[in-house]
């Protein structure tokens, strides 16, 4: 019989606060790239920090507001140029 000794802390807590960072990152970067794919997964890794309750509660919410304007940015251009592909 194998036994293993308990968790001293909890492993989830700072990757979730890590997802609140990236989500933060991600959305800032979509609005000048990517927009399409950073906006969704900046709202997704906000969602999940939030869900599991990180500590950076601030920077979570940052990334959701950004990921969610990242897509208001894309549906912007998107209705200018009627192509999801944008230049300037």
């Amino acid at each position: 019989m194998h036994l293993t000794a308990p968790a001293t802390r909890r492993t989830g807590f700072r990757d979730t606060d890590g997802m609140a960072v990236a989500s933060f990152v991600l959305g800032l970067l979509g609005l000048l790239v990517l927009n399409v794919v950073l906006g969704p997964t900046a709202i997704v890794l906000a969602a999940v920090a939030l869900w599991r309750g990180t500590a950076r509660r601030g920077r979570a919410f940052l990334g959701l507001g950004l990921g969610v304007a990242d897509l208001l940015v894309l549906a912007v251009f998107v209705q200018a140029d009627n192509t999801i592909s944008w230049s300037f």
